[in-house]
């Protein structure tokens, strides 16, 4: 490993003139994305149905080719998963990436092709590497290894007939992956795989103690539930004292602002945090400067963006808008056209540009995560925040929550109503929902103006749970591992019944 970091440092060194290249030529990159996507599928059967043979510009694209949800691909997927070709994509499929989602429990099955894992995923991967290594030459971090805190890694055969797999993304990656990838990564595969994800962690934890681990990744809730478990197993005060060489945190999947408390505590030593922005339909972004909260937006990796103001969603002719015409600070639903065979696809999460030159996003939240009960319009990225300076200001650590509203009925006006697991409880929890409610105010004009004199919106209602509630709830919804996570918001009621309904199952134990 002394040898090998030392040369793949260099590779990465000489790769950042091609990250240059794109990034400094948007429109020209995307331009030959988009030509190169048509080309490869203009004889596959979605391409004679648009007729993409005969596109010669963005305008006709858009114009032959309407928006995508899944539901409108899904026959063609099924069709795909056994074993038919030339659907949507014009080389053979074998693999699928199966997303459960949050509010729904059906699964989506999201085509993963050769293309799509070679000229998409890794080449984001080493993308990755390359940024990194451009803001910090003289890391270490490939003289060690890099611990992947996946999900549930089952991976599927569709039927004996045709070689057709499914799994979660994590699996599909790990599968493919180049040879040299398991000198960089622990633990061992048959871990990596593993289904069931309690007996999982403590696999994980058992197994990768002794080793020198330099780079961790996953989603935060379960990564600190990892850390925790070493933690307990060694008897040590940080992570630090275990895994001493450790450099780098790469997160995704949730807000990290949350979090980033937690994580200071538990290693117990300054580490870099890198942000990334991988789905299953495509690897999008990622943090190029350590202490910018922007992704720079991926131009270059089989992926064509259009971006629909949140306002056109439920329309019957939704418009979208490319690079040049984004603006700053504007929510935007994203849009992706692949080549894992994705044509005009609506992705479901809301981004919001940070900087124009080169392109960088945050991911704002999800397009059907909101709270819309009386026009407040709250998405998750304003819910983050409060979170936040309401943590910041009362002392308090929280590992989850989850919020719905409250409508009218004859007893009050509406609110919205929290369900909070805390790591460490507020000295004062009225000082808390206080907080939280100015900073949303603050925040967010619209629950401003909706909590005016208390005219439509109360005070938040606000339940503290007993640690390991979530983890509970999602467990009897068949979700515990690590990609699946707890709906930050709804607009019903739905979840926030099931939780409360558990929650008094669990006091009245």
């Amino acid at each position: 490993m002394k040898i090998l970091s030392p040369a793949i440092s260099r590779l990465a060194r000489l790769r950042y003139w091609r990250v240059q290249q794109w990034s400094e030529h948007p429109r020209a990159a995307q331009r030959e994305v988009l030509q190169d996507l048509v080309t490869m599928a203009q004889y596959t059967e979605i391409g004679r149905r648009y007729g993409l043979s005969e596109l010669f510009s963005v305008k006709e694209f858009k114009q032959r080719i309407p928006i995508h949800e899944y539901e409108d691909l899904k026959p063609y997927i099924e069709r795909m998963m056994q074993g038919e070709e030339n659907v949507l994509w014009n080389t053979p499929v074998h693999w699928f990436a199966k997303s459960s989602g949050t509010t729904s429990d059906r699964s989506k099955f999201i085509p993963v092709t050769e293309e799509s894992l070679k000229d998409g995923h890794y080449k984001a991967a080493r993308d990755v590497l390359t940024l990194y290594y451009a803001n910090f030459p003289d890391s270490d971090l490939l003289t060690g290894k890099g611990l992947v805190v996946g999900g549930s890694h089952q991976i599927n055969k569709v039927n004996e007939e045709v070689d057709v797999h499914f799994g979660d993304l994590s699996a599909v990656l790990l599968q493919n992956a180049p040879f040299y990838g398991q000198w960089l990564r622990t633990p061992e595969l048959a871990i990596a795989l593993m289904d069931e994800w309690e007996t999982k962690i403590e696999k994980l934890a058992s197994s990768t103690i002794k080793e020198n681990v330099t780079s961790l990744s996953g989603v935060p809730t379960w990564t600190l539930l990892l850390l925790k478990r070493i933690l307990d197993i060694t008897g040590k005060n940080h992570i630090a004292d275990v895994w001493p060489n450790l450099e780098l945190y790469i997160h995704g999947g949730v807000s990290f602002t949350p979090y980033r408390e937690q994580f200071a505590r538990v290693l117990g030593k300054e580490i870099s945090y890198l942000e990334i922005y991988n789905a299953s339909e495509g690897f999008f972004a990622a943090q190029d400067q350590p202490k910018s909260e922007g992704m720079l937006l991926f131009l270059d990796h089989g992926i064509f963006y259009e971006f629909m103001p949140v306002g056109e969603y439920g329309k019957s002719d939704p418009q979208t808008v490319g690079l040049q015409h984004v603006e700053l600070g504007k929510q935007y639903a994203l849009v992706v056209s692949t080549n894992g065979g994705l044509w005009r696809y609506l992705v479901g999460d809301t981004v919001e540009f940070t900087s124009l030159n080169p392109f960088r996003v945050r991911v704002s939240g999800r397009l059907k995560h909101f709270i819309n009960a009386f026009g407040e319009e709250v998405i998750i990225d304003n819910t983050d925040r409060a979170i936040a300076l309401a943590s910041e200001q009362t002392g308090a650590i929280v590992n989850d929550y989850t919020a719905a509203p409250v409508y009218f009925s004859d007893h009050g006006n509406g609110a919205h109503e929290w369900v909070i697991e805390f790591e460490r409880e507020p000295a004062d929890m009225a000082t808390f929902i206080t907080v939280l409610d100015t900073a949303l105010r603050q925040i967010n004009s619209d629950y401003d103006a909706k909590r005016h004199k208390d005219i439509a919106l109360g005070l938040p209602i606000v339940h503290a749970v007993p640690k390991g509630l979530f983890n509970a709830w999602l467990k009897g919804k068949g979700k515990l591992g690590g990609q699946h996570k707890v709906p930050r918001l709804s607009n019903d009621r739905k979840h926030m019944e099931e939780i409360l309904e558990l929650l008094r199952h669990w006091e009245g134990r």
